[in-house]
Order: C-alpha cells, then structure tokens, then sequence
C-alpha cells in the first residue's frame, strides 16, 4: 500500500502540472523569465544564466569602474586598434574586423639591419652615425645630434658642429696642438711694432729706442 501511495501522489503532482487552474503556475520554470529580467535590472546587460547562477554572456566581460556585463571582448585582440563589440575590432586605419593588422616596424630614417642567428632573425634598427643618438620623436625615430659642448673640455670657447664640436680661442690665444687648450699668441713674431715688441699672455705691448716716443696709434715712434 506505501508503493501505491507514491505513485497515486506523482500522478496528482504530474496532472497539476498540466491543468490551466492547478498549481503548476508555481512551476519555477514558469517564473524563470520575470526573475531574468530583475536580475538584468539590477546588475546591467548582456548577463546569462546557468546551472551555476548568472554571469557575463559570451563576448561580454565585467567593467572594472560599474561592475556590469558592458566591456566587449575580442578574443583576437586588437593591437593599435580598439575593441568596439564582440570579436570587433575598429582598427587606426578607419577599418573594422575581428583584429587588426600590426603596424610596420618602425626603425627610423635609417632603416633596419636584419640580425640573424641560430634562433632565428629580427629586424634591428641601424645604429646611429658618431655624434648623434637614436631619440623616439613624435614622427618615429630619428637620428639627432649629440652636444658634445655639454660634456667636452675646452680650455676656451666650445663650438657644437653637426657629428662633433671644435674649440675656439680668445683673442691673441691660439688652439694647441691637442685641439682643446689654448695657448698664448706670440704676436711680436708678425713684427707689428716699429721699434721694439714685448709679448704678453694675450696680448703685446710696443716701445721705442732712446730719443724717440711712441705715437698715438702704440705702434709707431717718433
């Protein structure tokens, strides 16, 4: 009599189920579609269900500021591009698709070298002529010119030329033979005094013999 019992109740439950006024309006799969859209009210679009409970649809991932299904996800990537919709890309060049193509190696006005070994091969960037360094502008990079003047030892004037620098010298100074000192000009050697000529560092100074005095111009006697 139990076993009958059972099977008289499952029968009654399954009847239920099926009549228009019995209580299988209280089938929790009938309930289903009101509480999806609560749950989509509160916690934002594009969220699914599961077996395990809700979560981000497929191509939808959670933004990190609100918490909601709203970030798309592209499963390609997009390199330089942006992610616009599921597995849509908008990529710099104006076009769309699930990725974008890499953008060209960019190895400056002088071209690349390609450097080869067991491993395999890449494209290295040539390196720069002397006195100028690899600096990343906003049009790539480029070759620019090194100031060696912030750096070099010049006992006098220090000149900045394109790839190097010269060092320059005061008046009545010369540049010595190691190219950065400067040493004192023997202007008497050009004989610019009519009598008598005295050098000094920088400069010189004329005199004249007894009986005669120096004209204006410090050079003449008379």
């Amino acid at each position: 009599p139990p076993v009958m019992l059972v099977e008289l109740l499952f029968q009654a439950a399954c009847v239920s189920l099926f009549l228009p006024g019995g209580q299988g309006r209280v089938y929790p799969g009938r309930k289903k579609p009101a509480s999806f859209a609560v749950e989509r009210r509160r916690v934002g679009p594009h969220v699914c269900f599961s077996g395990f409970g809700s979560g981000c649809c497929p191509g939808w991932m959670l933004a990190p500021g609100s918490g909601q299904c709203t970030l798309p996800l592209c499963s390609f990537g997009c390199g330089g591009g942006l992610c616009i919709a599921p597995n849509l890309c908008s990529c710099p060049d104006g076009e769309q698709g699930i990725t974008c193509p890499e953008p060209p190696g960019t190895c400056g006005e002088y071209g690349c070298d390609l450097a080869c070994n067991h491993g395999g091969c890449q494209e290295v960037a040539r390196v720069c002529p002397l006195g100028f360094s690899m600096v990343e502008t906003a049009n790539g990079i480029r070759c620019t010119d090194i100031d060696e003047c912030l750096s070099a030892a010049c006992e006098g004037l220090c000149v900045n030329t394109e790839g190097g620098f010269v060092c320059e010298c005061g008046p009545g100074m010369q540049l010595a033979a190691d190219r950065h000192s400067c040493q004192d000009t023997d202007e008497c050697l050009a004989t610019p005094c009519q009598h008598r000529c005295k050098n000094s560092i920088g400069s010189y100074r004329c005199s004249c013999r007894p009986g005669y005095h120096l004209h204006g111009n410090r050079h003449s006697c008379v």
